[in-house]
Formats: C-alpha cells, sequence, structure tokens
C-alpha cells in the first residue's frame, strides 16, 4: 500500500524536505535591476538524499535503505520597474521519487511558486542595502498526495540585504543576508541567513560561493509533530554549502555548474542538488 511509505520516511519529513530544497532563486543578491532590464534563469536540478540529520544534528541513513529523489525544472525572473524596485518570481515543475525495500512511490507537478519584490534602500561607496519581500504561493498541487509537493500552506518572509563590489582591488563581491519567514500554519517561524563571495577568474569566467542557512524559531505546533517517530519535528535547522562555476557567453548569456550539499541541520534531510543553468539578461 502506497502509505507504507509514512511509515519509513513519515509525510510531515516529506513535506519538510521538499521546502528545505525548494530552489532559492529569489534570493539573487542586494543589487535591484536596471528599469526596464529583464533577466532571465532557467535551471535543471537534481537531488538526492539517502540520509537524514536528527534532532541532535547527527546524521542517519533512512530506514530500509530509503533514497529521495527531486528533479526539477526551474525558471527564474526578474524585472526592473525602476532603478530602484525589482520585482521577481519562481516557478518550478517537479518530478519525486521515494523508494526504500518495501515502497516506490512518485509525484509530478508544479510545486509553491514564488513572488516577492527587491527596493534599493542606499547605494554608496560603502556597498548597497536593499529590503526584499517574498510571497509562497501554495495553490498548484493536492498537499495530500502521499508525497505532496509541498506544505500546503502560505509563507511570507522579509530580508534585508547588503552588497559590495570589491573591485578594483579584486575582481569580485560579497553580498550579506538576513531574514525571518513567518510559516502561516504548523511549523515553525524561521531566521534566514546567507553569506557569498563571487569572483571573476577571466573577462568570461566566474565562481561563486555561498552559506546559505535556516534556523528555526522553534514556536510550531508541536502537538502535530508524528507520534511514531519522535525525532521529526516542525522544527528543523538547515545549512548548505553552495559552489557554483559559469561562463559567459556572448549577447547576454551565461551558463553555470552548481554542486548544493547539505552539511548541517536538524530534523531534515542530508542531500546534495546538482545544477545546471542558462541565464539572460537584456
Amino acid at each position: 500500500m502506497k502509505t507504507n511509505v509514512l511509515n519509513s520516511l513519515p509525510r510531515i519529513f516529506i513535506i519538510g524536505m521538499l521546502f528545505f530544497i525548494t530552489p532559492n532563486s529569489c534570493l539573487a543578491g542586494a543589487w535591484t535591476r536596471k528599469s526596464g532590464e529583464t533577466y532571465l534563469q532557467f535551471t535543471l536540478n537534481t537531488y538526492c538524499a539517502d540520509a537524514h540529520f536528527d534532532e541532535d544534528g547527527n546524521r542517519r541513513d533512512f530506514s530500509s535503505d530509503g533514497h529521495f529523489t527531486d528533479v526539477n525544472a526551474n525558471t527564474y525572473m526578474e524585472y526592473g520597474l525602476s532603478d530602484r524596485l525589482t520585482v521577481l518570481t519562481s516557478l518550478s515543475y517537479k518530478y519525486l521519487q521515494y523508494e526504500d525495500e518495501a515502497i516506490e512511490t512518485k509525484t509530478y507537478g508544479f510545486p509553491d511558486i514564488d513572488l516577492g519584490t527587491k527596493y534599493k534602500l542606499s547605494d554608496t561607496k560603502m556597498g548597497i542595502f536593499s529590503i526584499q519581500g517574498m510571497v509562497k504561493i501554495p495553490e498548484t498541487y493536492d498537499e495530500d498526495d502521499t508525497l505532496p509537493l509541498g506544505n500546503g500552506q502560505y509563507d511570507l518572509e522579509v530580508r534585508l540585504l547588503y552588497g559590495i563590489s570589491l573591485y578594483p582591488k579584486i575582481p569580485g563581491y560579497v553580498n550579506l543576508e538576513a531574514g525571518y519567514r513567518w510559516r502561516l500554519d504548523t511549523p515553525s517561524d524561521e531566521c534566514r541567513y546567507l553569506a557569498e563571495f563571487g569572483l571573476d577568474f577571466s573577462p568570461r569566467i566566474y565562481g561563486r560561493l555561498k552559506i546559505d542557512g535556516i534556523l528555526s524559531m522553534e514556536n510550531s505546533d508541536r502537538s502535530s509533530d508524528n507520534g511514531n517517530t519522535p525525532n521529526v519535528k516542525n522544527e528543523s535547522d538547515l545549512g548548505k554549502l553552495d559552489l557554483a562555476i559559469g561562463y559567459k557567453l556572448p549577447a547576454g548569456y551565461a551558463i553555470e555548474l552548481g554542486v548544493r550539499p547539505e552539511i548541517y541541520g536538524k530534523n531534515t534531510s542530508a542531500g546534495t542538488n546538482v545544477s545546471l543553468a542558462i541565464a539572460f539578461k537584456r
């Protein structure tokens, strides 16, 4: 029976994994687009996990030789309404699979949609400060599926962003972000943080290193935790290391290869995402 998957990898844990591995394209740094400028990025992601972080932060294999896969195509867009104000959106199509020694379960479709705006507060020699607001919209799937495409709830997020160019001393930049996400249902609210360093190796080749983290505020409805799995809570922490290298093509295009292992956490999956993206700016 399909419901057997809930015994080896509880439904609440599946939902948590899907939330944490949603592409983070909406977090594109402190810089806003120029008025009338469009940025498009198409990304193919493959995420695999056969382990999770328990409530003490220890890495544990899934029971019954379990394995979870998320293959998705993501479209991310930014458009400059003015030099200070940028609107952005992210939409994916996912294929999900969980299998273990007893069961194989699959789902495909459109997960949550992200919509947001980013406003540049100041731009000086000391760097750029921006503020970003985002809403996660869960209206494209059935949250009651055995392997759901999301948790079926709206989330709201506000984030402060800081970026500074290191030119001419270093051909690169630094970006720092801190935010708060209100989750409008059972799971805990979250603090979000990100530190990013980017570097141009040549006029066409560039690289990027990020630490992208989530810290639970531990204010969830604990009574809704799955009683059969005491190490799986609605309060989860996660840290991801994001490494990417890209090549700038003519006419405003770029191609990028990335890898994003999950390096620390509590009560969530411990997997790795590999991505291939093509971007366009005009």
